[in-house]
């Protein structure tokens, strides 16, 4: 592949420099050791599915110098060079730890590394048009900055090399600029080398590695003013940059993504595609930087380990880089810089409101207004829970990570309806503990919503099931019991801490599970044993009985809804939760559906208004209600099957449903059903909504908003190297 900007004079490149797309701008940066052969294939097909079109690697002399490393260049660089415009950097130091403590003085001679620049262009320099001469000088970690670098040895052993790139016909970019050094940058200017050089290469991952940052802009401002002051007019790319998620704020990561896209830079390299495996002998990736058990080296992909996209990439899928653009100009905000350079798919961005949404502060209430907190509150709860406060005039603090697919449109028409003075949100995870300290005690009441929801997810990772229902519930229990007069808080257990109830007697009654006995006609009540099935029902069960626990050990204000099933508007249901709107959209697709068990099993369901309005009861009487658990759902009048379900959606939509059988899933209740009459009698409340009505309108508003017409983007490769929609399996 050839840039469509080669061969031309300024003025031309200057024009498609104007006109160019988000996705020809973009490059990632993939580190292969020799033999990684299935790798480099997946990322050939991961980069392919997404449109890249560059490709920046490592070209190592330790491993050029070895007879499997010719072996496998000879077969990676025209490998990529089929799918993407290369970007070989050519190196000598590998992009591992090289074992022999810091570096005090340059690791090949001049005349070694100049010969083998010239040996690897002569062999394929027909697969692309531009060499990166890579240096060691923006690694701190590997150069031994106590000593003094002999600098006129770097210049000479440069020089060397970019004459040598010169002479076959290749352009340079010189890398290894470091934004918060311009000492070096001094250097080089002042140095003859930048003279032979076609662009710069700046490195810099802001909220991960640079903490001072300010801007991409701010940056390039300074490079520039520097190049102007000599005399030099290189372009300027942005060789690697990236955004750790070790701290789980993946909504973050989709933000320096767009940052740097919208840099005023002719190229940006993003790294990486995927997270490093935990498995130290599978972690053969490291780039330029010994990981030395720094956490967040583990963590820079779009995608995590297994293959799961994060946020940044599953919006990109979903929209492309001009709409994950957009969702964070909502999300976030942007006040563009005097000077930048837009590219065409980021201008004109949605500006019907301008957030100014912190990373970490949100902006403080006044003293005698504070808002109430809403944790999870982009989700399908905590939206409508969220709009129904905004439209009673109520000052919002949603806390989320954005890690369900979907919840994002729902904070989009939060945002987009009442604005940011009404609604703040903190893009994080509830494990967070200095962020959720600082939001807790800035409430005035609590919604605790924030949850691992899915049993089959607790079943294949436990310990993160674990850490987000416990240890986050704990997080908010801790911080309110710091206060001398903590908030209201209002927890969402669910039925599952009731086990699979099989002491329930139960005869199966036109195509239904009924019990046999009079004691459970209107549903199981509080009084039924606790038995905790799955890791979620114990990490959920748990997190219930520590909310009890310290509303009676620290007389905290604090009360537990144990759920039954919820359906409505703002839910974007899966086969693992949210079941109704599941069903209804696998209809509407014309999708089959897997029924686990026989069909005849029996839930209560609830309106989501209704549970709004119990929800707010319960914190108006939190006085009298703190301490108590209570089953919350459509109760006895609101059960249904899963096969009458399915046969109402039928003949509401007009459309006949495809279904199979599966085996009973761990822990599954053949029946439970909600006994609401102990919430009932303390406050008055009881659901409203019939099935018929509740499943009407929510018809409506998934046709509304197009929510089945979605279009299905590829799914980026795992370990088998095979591309699949949707859910990799």
């Amino acid at each position: 592949m050839r840039s469509s900007a080669q061969g031309k004079s300024p003025e031309t490149q200057q024009t498609v420099k104007k006109t160019i797309t988000v996705e020809e701008q973009l490059g990632m940066v993939e580190w292969f050791r020799p033999g990684e052969y299935l790798r480099a294939t997946q990322a050939v097909e991961n980069l392919s599915a997404l449109g890249v079109r560059h490709l920046r690697t490592a070209v190592p002399l330790s491993d050029w110098q070895t007879t499997e490393g010719r072996a496998w260049f000879q077969w990676l660089i025209p490998t990529l060079a089929d799918k993407f415009e290369v970007l070989p950097c050519l190196t000598c130091s590998p992009p591992v730890a090289h074992g022999r403590g810091k570096l005090s003085e340059l690791p090949c001679s001049t005349e070694q590394f100049a010969d083998f620049v010239q040996a690897f262009i002569s062999e394929h320099g027909r697969h692309f048009d531009w060499v990166d001469l890579g240096n060691p000088l923006d690694d701190l970690k590997a150069w031994d900055w106590e000593e003094e670098l002999n600098w006129q040895s770097f210049f000479e052993q440069m020089d060397a090399a970019a004459e040598r790139v010169r002479a076959l016909g290749k352009k340079l970019v010189l890398t290894g600029v470091a934004p918060d050094d311009m000492e070096r940058l001094e250097r080089l200017c002042i140095s003859e080398l930048l003279r032979s050089v076609d662009a710069i290469g700046i490195s810099g991952y802001p909220g991960t590695w640079d903490f001072n940052w300010q801007n991409w802009p701010a940056v390039i401002g300074r490079v520039q003013r520097l190049l102007q002051e000599h005399d030099l007019s290189p372009a300027l790319w942005i060789t690697a940059t990236g955004y750790s998620t070790w701290r789980r704020d993946d909504a973050v990561q989709a933000r320096r993504l767009v940052e740097a896209l919208r840099a005023p830079v002719d190229r940006v390299y993003w790294y990486s595609v995927s997270d490093l495996p935990r498995d130290g002998k599978k972690a053969s990736e490291k780039s330029a930087k010994s990981l030395q058990g720094d956490e967040r080296c583990y963590h820079f992909g779009l995608q995590d380990a297994a293959g799961e996209a994060k946020f940044a990439l599953r919006i990109w899928r979903e929209r492309g880089l001009s709409g994950l653009g957009e969702l964070m100009d909502t999300l976030f905000g942007r006040t563009p810089h005097p000077g930048e350079a837009l590219l065409r798919s980021f201008q004109n961005p949605r500006n019907s409101i301008q957030q100014q949404i912190g990373l970490s502060v949100v902006a403080q209430p006044s003293a005698t207004r504070k808002p109430i907190l809403i944790t999870g509150g982009a989700g399908f709860v905590g939206s409508n829970l969220a709009w129904r406060l905004a439209e009673e005039g109520r000052d919002i603090v949603i806390l989320d990570s954005l890690q369900r697919p979907g919840v994002e449109r729902n904070l989009e028409m939060l945002l987009n309806t009442f604005g940011n003075q009404q609604i703040k949100v903190e893009l994080a995870d509830i494990r967070d503990v200095s962020k959720v300290r600082k939001l807790v005690q800035n409430a005035s009441q609590i919604y605790h919503f924030a949850a691992q929801v899915a049993v089959t997810t607790s079943l294949e990772a436990p310990r993160e099931d674990f850490d987000v229902n416990l240890t986050g519930t704990l997080n908010i229990l801790e911080s309110m019991r710091e206060m001398p007069s903590p908030p209201p808080l209002l927890f969402t257990s669910t039925n599952k801490v009731y086990g699979a109830l099989d002491d329930i007697d139960l005869v199966r009654v036109d195509g239904r599970y009924e019990p046999a006995a009079d004691f459970f006609a209107r549903g199981v009540s509080e009084q039924q044993a606790l038995d905790f099935h799955s890791p979620y029902g114990c990490s959920k069960g748990a997190a219930d009985q520590y909310v009890l626990d310290y509303a009676r050990s620290y007389n905290l204000p604090a009360a537990v809804f144990r759920m039954s099933c919820v359906y409505g508007p703002h839910q974007f249901g899966t086969e693992d939760q949210g079941w109704v709107a599941h069903f209804l959209i696998q209809i509407l697709k014309g999708n089959p559906i897997t029924l686990y068990g026989d069909g005849n099993q029996v839930r209560d369901i609830l309106f989501v208004e209704d549970l709004v309005e119990a929800m707010v009861l319960a914190q108006k009487k939190m006085p009298e209600l703190a301490g108590r658990a209570f089953n919350m759902g459509g109760g006895a009048a609101n059960s249904t099957s899963l096969l009458e379900i399915i046969h109402r959606i039928e003949h509401l939509t007009g459309r006949s449903c495809d279904y199979d059988f599966a085996d009973w899933r761990l822990g599954d209740q053949r029946y439970y059903v909600s006994d609401t009459s102990l919430f009932q009698q303390l406050t008055g409340w009881k659901p409203r909504t019939d099935i018929s009505t509740g499943l009407r309108r929510l018809y409506e508003w998934l046709d509304d908003n197009a929510i089945t017409q979605q279009s299905e983007r590829p799914s980026i490769a795992a370990e088998q190297g095979v591309l699949q929609h949707g859910k990799h399996r």
